[in-house]
């Protein structure tokens, strides 16, 4: 007697792996290498897709009608930039700039939005990454309103390092104290200053290969 073979149930869909995905290259996706110095957009550019950062480091600045920069963000690996597109804004509001040898990822907008609509996983990790940046920039205003020029520039140091994240950078590639200083909303003869004491105590060095940042500097951030 002949024994009919069940029949085989419905394929199970592989797991989307993000990770993979946002570390090559791929459909509707591709990976760009700029040297420090490198403009990776300008503000006025057309934005049509969403960049992610694989590695390096990337300034985010703004300059007004009257032609004065304002340094707004320095970005590192894991996050994402030009996110404006999503919610219609088709013009660069500000310019990215490499800072150091920087890899990014830039998806179209027409993928993004798929990936969000289809891929749980991913749209878990970017909407998690934005109520974060919301977070942060909260405190940024916080720090803005209350903190000492010393304290600022002490927590964006830290910042800029990722202290308490779980892959910390204690060392930074070369940042200009101008740069710094506009950040901080502060002079860079203040900036230059307070580097200096920094120094003295222990809390950053300066070596050839950039600044590092000792984790002794967050008791700058929080004495009173």
């Amino acid at each position: 007697m002949r024994v009919a073979k069940a029949s085989a149930g419905p394929k199970t869909r592989a797991a989307f792996d993000v990770a993979a995905y946002l570390e090559s290259a791929g459909r509707a996706r591709k990976v760009v290498k700029y040297r420090g110095g490198d403009v990776v957009f300008s503000q006025g550019d057309l934005g049509n897709d969403i960049r992610y950062i694989q590695s390096g480091t990337i300034k985010l600045s703004v300059l007004s009608r009257l032609g004065k920069e304002a340094v707004v963000a320095m970005l590192g690996p894991g996050d994402f930039f030009g996110e404006g597109a999503l919610a219609g804004q088709t013009i660069r509001i500000g310019t990215a700039t490499a800072v150091a040898p920087t890899s990014v990822l830039i998806i179209t907008k027409e993928a993004m939005i798929r990936l969000l609509h289809q891929e749980p996983a991913f749209s878990d990790r970017f909407i998690s990454y934005m109520l974060a940046r919301n977070i942060r920039i909260e405190a940024d205003l916080v720090d803005q309103l209350f903190n000492s020029s010393e304290k600022r520039l002490a927590r964006t140091l830290l910042l800029l390092a990722r202290y308490g994240q779980v892959n910390p950078q204690r060392t930074l590639p070369k940042i200009s104290q101008e740069t710094l200083a506009e950040m901080i909303g502060a002079t860079r003869s203040r900036v230059n200053f307070f580097m200096n004491k920094f120094r003295k105590l222990g809390l950053i060095e300066y070596d050839g290969a950039g600044l590092k940042i000792n984790s002794s500097l967050l008791s700058v951030v929080l004495h009173d």
